[in-house]
């Protein structure tokens, strides 16, 4: 990504999560600040003249609420933990797949997590990692091989964590032992707890976004972080020393997310698949690996790319546990989520 893109983001988050940001009103698209960067969906404004409106979430559960609330959109953009309490809560229509050119190229293992009763909910379209994240230039290299640093002392009111009850729990957990929160028992969520009340200490501020922890490592006022492998790649790009390390002894994270039809959506379904099919081009498969670092819901167009240039972005595989936020027990979930604003509120 380049500057001019980050502080495209940037303006974007000062606007009030739900507010809209006005383009073609045809469609209207929830979503996380940043993805409204026209170099994702470039074959929807070659058609439409225009980029969707936009309104903006910081979080999926302030989402939820919102829509919820009666909040109403055309699309949005859950990740994949979030999908089934969306579904259960009568937030979601079924997709139609014949609507979607190249539904036979999404990856299956993502797309066939969400078939519920035999219809699709989700469209994964963007998956990542998240891993510890650094300023190579600020920091003692040697204490950027474990999880430990954010209980450092050396760093405490140097470091920001993730506004992100999936990601800061993915952190916990790795930290604590468990690789695999699917099997995490309620002893586990104490321990993890636990341990995130430790860094709590040590904690400068809770990124809400990437173009927000750009700014913060940018400027040095952190220089260490649990951050979606979206920072790296774009600091890089701007010449900024920050690096990320997936390969710590107690491992790293993975995430996808991806397109949901909102019930009741304000707007006719014909500009939604139109979106959806621009977003599937493999011209934004491209966009997103070389311009974000993230890997693309279009498994074909991601295999043409080639292994050396996933590895480059960070998106290749490693030699440690890796866990994974896939749907998991949504009773602890919900644990989690009121746990992490006790925290965050230093109880």
């Amino acid at each position: 990504m380049n500057l001019k893109k980050i502080l495209l983001t940037t303006s974007t988050v000062a606007l009030v999560s739900g507010a809209a940001m006005a383009a073609d009103d045809g469609l209207v698209v929830f979503d996380w600040s940043g993805y409204e960067d026209e170099g994702f969906f470039q074959n929807y404004i070659t058609k439409h003249g225009d980029s969707p409106t936009y309104a903006f979430f910081g979080e999926e559960e302030e989402a939820f609420q919102k829509l919820r609330a009666g909040f109403r959109a055309d699309v949005s953009h859950p990740c994949s933990q979030s999908v089934s309490k969306w579904h259960e809560a009568g937030l979601l229509e079924p997709l139609d797949t014949s609507r979607i050119d190249l539904w036979s190229d999404v990856n299956t293992q993502m797309k066939e997590a969400f078939k519920i009763d035999g219809n699709y909910y989700m469209l994964p379209m963007d998956w990542g990692t998240t891993a510890l994240t650094y300023r190579s230039d600020l920091v003692d290299l040697a204490k950027m091989t474990s999880l430990a640093v954010f209980l450092d002392p050396a760093y405490s009111g140097r470091i920001a964590l993730p506004d992100n009850v999936d990601d800061i729990y993915a952190l916990a957990y790795l930290a604590t032992g468990i690789t695999d929160w699917t099997k995490a028992t309620d002893a586990d969520f104490e321990v993890a707890s636990a341990w995130l009340r430790d860094a709590h200490q040590h904690v400068r501020t809770y990124w809400a976004d990437g173009a927000e922890l750009a700014q913060l490592m940018g400027s040095g006022e952190v220089i260490v972080s649990w951050a979606w492998s979206e920072t790296p790649a774009t600091m890089a790009g701007e010449g900024l020393p920050v690096e990320a390390n997936r390969s710590t002894v107690e491992g790293s994270s993975s995430w996808f997310c991806g397109y949901v039809n909102l019930a009741n959506g304000p707007n006719s379904e014909d500009k939604m698949y139109d979106f959806f099919n621009a977003w599937m081009d493999p011209s934004s498969t491209e966009y997103i690996v070389s311009e974000w670092g993230y890997g693309h819901g279009n498994e074909t167009a991601m295999a043409a790319i080639g292994s050396e240039a996933l590895n480059d972005a960070g998106l290749g595989p490693v030699d440690v546990p890796v866990l994974a936020q896939v749907p998991m027990n949504q009773q602890l979930r919900e644990k989690m989520i009121a746990e992490f604003e006790k925290i965050k509120a230093g109880f």
